[in-house]
């Protein structure tokens, strides 16, 4: 009996506790992975197709661009602040705020000493050209009778030289302040000073500021302005791209440009002009664009996005977005079948996208079957199976 229960539990020994061994360890909820298997695969009922679309992996051309945010300004090569050359109190301020105006139309006008004292000189040097041409022709008249000497016709005809050349420069001096012709032939004939001198347009366009009040002393170049002008056919886009894209920027480029207060429009405009220095602060690029806005829709301050054209598009296999599932651990899945009814994921790389499509680097080639609309369907089954 004893020899009989030490075999026993010899036995006892080599089996363990006697329960079967597990044929995989047991794994809690802390040890499960977020890397799905490579080819789990998920069965769908022929009811639960209706749920999602398949078709075949085809190509798309998709165009390599840059984007970034900017703002809209006025084009300030057609953008000018309209000072007075001279010094003066306003007399009249004849354009408002919003105004269209043409070249050269009046804005204001100012009592200006300089044009007064101008002016006045004219009418002296018109005066002593009479004076001085009638003495001119007393002395041909008396020289012929021996009644003066060559030296005193001489003389004469000196001073009436001298006279026309300083009218002329009077006149010259009073046509810097841009009064016509007509308006110096009728200030000689007349002679009537008029103090005022009015201020032009230099260019066609919109007034974008007035800052004029009548009474307003003026100096040039005191800011501000009494009046701004600019063109608003065409505007200004100035944005910051960082450093690693702007070797990717040339003058001439074309882009596309979109705002909020626009949705679905597109601006069409060019790169006029590219920052010469990084800033070494943000490591950013000034990129200025000129975008055509004929019918003054852009206001300055607008933000808006632009896209860019940086080389050739690039034909690539692709799947559209709502076949493509972002996991939990940041990979991208597809699902492919051969059968349309049994479906294995596919863990992807994607790369560009463009209307819509993704651009699919590795895991897919062109012309498999695979899901193209509910492939978040298909993850919902894999992680969380229906119970019934």
């Amino acid at each position: 009996m004893a020899v009989a229960a030490f075999g026993l539990t010899i036995v006892l020994l080599k089996s363990g506790s006697g329960q079967p061994a597990p044929a995989h360890p047991p794994q809690g909820p802390d040890s499960a992975s977020n890397t799905l298997p490579p080819e789990a695969t998920v069965e769908l009922a022929p009811s639960q197709l209706q749920a999602i679309k398949i078709g075949p992996v085809g190509t798309y051309r998709f165009p390599v661009e840059r984007a970034a945010i900017g703002s809209i300004d006025y084009d300030e090569d057609l953008s000018v602040q309209v000072f007075s050359p001279y010094s003066g109190k306003i007399i009249t301020a004849l354009a408002n705020l919003g105004d269209d105006v043409l070249k050269g139309q009046a804005l204001y006008t100012i009592a200006s000493p300089d044009l007064l004292q101008a002016e006045s000189n004219l009418i002296g040097a018109a005066a002593t050209l009479a004076l001085t041409s009638k003495e001119l022709t007393r002395a041909k008249g008396l020289y012929g009778t021996n009644g003066v000497s060559e030296r005193e016709l001489e003389q004469a005809t000196s001073d009436q030289q001298t006279a026309e050349g300083a009218l002329k420069a009077a006149r010259d001096a009073v046509r810097l302040f841009g009064k016509t012709e007509a308006e110096i032939d009728q200030l000689v004939a007349t002679r009537q000073i008029d103090p005022a001198l009015v201020v032009p347009s230099p260019l066609t366009g919109r007034i974008t500021a007035r800052n004029a009040q009548s009474g307003l002393l003026v100096q040039p170049g005191n800011v501000p302005a009494p009046y701004s002008v600019a063109d608003l056919s065409t505007k200004w886009m100035v944005a910051n791209v960082t450093e690693s894209d702007s070797p990717l920027f040339h003058v001439g480029q074309t882009l596309q440009a979109s705002l909020m207060a626009y949705p679905g429009r597109v601006f069409e405009g060019r790169i006029s002009t590219l920052g010469a220095a990084v800033d070494p602060n943000t490591h950013r690029v000034m990129v200025r664009c000129e975008i055509a806005d004929p019918r003054n829709e852009l206001r300055p301050g607008m933000l808006a996005s632009f896209a860019i054209l940086v080389k050739d598009p690039v034909e690539s296999v692709a799947l559209p977005m709502n076949g493509v599932v972002r996991e939990g651990d940041g990979t991208m899945a597809a699902w492919v079948t051969t059968d349309r009814h049994r479906f294995s994921q596919r863990i992807i790389k994607i790369g560009l996208q463009s209307d819509g499509q993704y651009q699919v680097l590795e895991g897919l080639k062109g012309g498999e079957l695979a899901v193209t609309d509910g492939a978040v369907f298909l993850s919902n089954m894999l992680h969380a199976p229906p119970t019934d």
